[in-house]
């Protein structure tokens, strides 16, 4: 598949200033190696010429019932945010196809996924600025079925971190936030007069913005846990202007029994904390961890770290950023708290060895395949649940920071988009996720018009020859001929 190539739109040293200039910060934090990004231009569509999304070429690796199971209409979830084609939230089908397609300028889009609140199913992201040195300040925003936003979630005492956010049964919201603090750091060979920055948990209920429990990673990790070099010869010193990031928190969820799991990628560590107290119960990796880590287990640099319902434990191995391993994988881990041990259930290895050095996630479907965003490079894979790789997709143009495949039934408040050129009507209606078919009529006017042509849904715009009649429609229907919406020209 080839693609004409484009300029790339946005440089991160102008988001960084621009950061810099909206929010009034001076962070900075560890820099983490990314591969450059793929710039391309962004697919064409004539009823929606504002809309760019990026390309992705979507590889079967087993039959294409296998990979793409009849009835299986979950879709992906990713959030594009550097390359030549649009960024922003962006829902494609299993085949790479638009769904939805929502530009932000100049903000970014992290952990684009569907979560449910209120009983509801809702949209969430992350929206912000990043600062281009690991973590990020801004906000997450909450959408319904119809695309409104119905809420939006943030930090107290500093802007909201890009990491994710984790939405409860109690209507509260688990969120990362990061802040710079001066700090002896000669323990770890930094300046007595150094500066740090701080990770911080707070859950936040979404409805009045209160903090109900807020955790700081400085009151119960030292700083001599952390495996990122700071001093005179690294290219952290830990001063004011290149502070040392010694924890860097990157995931916050759920664990039952009123506790906690919390990923820090700086000290290659995750963490069981008590709710109540904020105690960490115990350490999974590191230099103090509480488990034999057996096998093939250890793991370096990594994100998402998650309990599943079988009690194991998955995770996103980086194992670069410093480069540790070969390649990055997707692990599942046995923990047993008693023996103190940890050992790999499943490896969900990558199809080419790409080593991916900063953010990234694994997730577990219902049916027990294991779909895996590949973080700075612009890849996410669906595996079956031991191991065995059905299909990997490349985004040509932007890479996401994750990526999910969720259901998601997207009802919009706007109206379909309908543009004749030439004799050919194209259709699109952006984040309508229940059409099958389009219904052409045209006539002298509509009490008169006839339809024309019924044609089948194809991708996100679908066309067909019309001819030129003073009146013209297209209806939106449904698998069973409901009318979903009518657009009229």
């Amino acid at each position: 598949m080839t693609h004409p190539r484009g300029a790339f739109r946005a440089g991160a040293l102008g988001l960084a200033v621009l950061a810099l200039a909206v929010l009034g910060a001076d962070h900075r934090a560890t820099s983490v190696a990314t591969s450059e990004p793929d710039v391309v231009d962004g697919q064409v569509f004539v009823s929606r010429p504002d809309l760019s999304p990026p390309p992705i070429d979507v590889t079967a690796h087993a039959s294409a019932e296998t990979a793409f199971p009849t009835g299986d209409g979950d879709l992906v979830f990713l959030g594009p945010k550097d390359g030549g084609a649009m960024t922003g939230p962006l829902i494609v089908d299993a085949r790479g196809e638009p769904v939805w397609v929502f530009p932000l300028d100049p903000t970014r889009a992290y952990d684009v996924r569907v979560q449910d609140y209120a009983g509801k199913p809702v949209l969430t992201w992350w929206d912000g600025l990043n600062l281009g040195v690991g973590y990020g300040y801004g906000h997450y925003v909450l959408m319904d079925q119809t695309y409104r936003i119905i809420a939006t979630v943030a930090t107290r005492g500093s802007l909201a971190d890009h990491h994710g956010m984790t939405l409860t049964d109690d209507g509260t919201a688990l969120l990362i936030t990061y802040r710079k603090i001066p700090y002896d750091l000669s323990a770890v060979g930094g300046p007595e007069d150094g500066y740090l920055v701080n990770s911080l948990a707070q859950e936040v209920d979404v409805a009045t913005g209160k903090v109900v429990f807020e955790w700081s990673a400085l009151d119960h990790v030292p700083i001599t846990d952390t495996r990122v070099r700071v001093g005179p010869d690294a290219a952290i010193d830990g001063s004011e202007v290149l502070p040392l990031d010694y924890f860097h928190l990157n995931s916050v969820t759920e664990d039952g029994d009123g506790h906690l799991l919390l990923s820090a990628r700086n000290t290659q560590a995750v963490y069981r904390i008590d709710r109540e107290t904020g105690d960490v119960d115990w350490t999974l990796g590191g230099s103090s961890s509480d488990f034999t880590m057996l096998g093939d287990a250890r793991f370096a640099w990594q994100h998402d770290a998650e309990r599943r319902a079988d009690g194991t434990i998955t995770l996103f191995d980086n194992e670069a950023g410093p480069k540790v391993g070969d390649e990055s994988r997707g692990l599942r881990l046995a923990v047993d708290p008693k023996a103190h041990t940890a050992r790999v259930v499943t490896e969900y290895l990558p199809p080419d060895g790409r080593l991916s050095s900063s953010q990234g996630n694994l997730q577990v479907r219902p049916n027990g395949h294991v779909f895996v965003g590949w973080g700075g490079l612009p890849y996410y894979s669906e595996y079956t649940a031991d191991g065995r790789l059905l299909f990997d997709a490349h985004v040509l143009g932007g890479a996401s920071y994750r990526a999910y495949r969720l259901p998601w039934v997207g009802k919009p408040f706007t109206d379909p988009a309908l543009t004749v050129d030439d004799g050919v009507a194209y259709v699109s209606w952006n984040g309508a996720t229940e059409v099958d078919r389009w219904r052409f009529l045209a006539g002298d006017d509509k009490a008169s018009a006839e339809e024309i042509v019924t044609a089948p849904r194809t991708g996100f715009e679908t066309s067909a020859p019309v001819p030129d009649t003073p009146y013209l429609a297209v209806q939106a229907l449904d698998v069973a001929g409901h009318v979903l919406a009518t657009e009229e020209r």
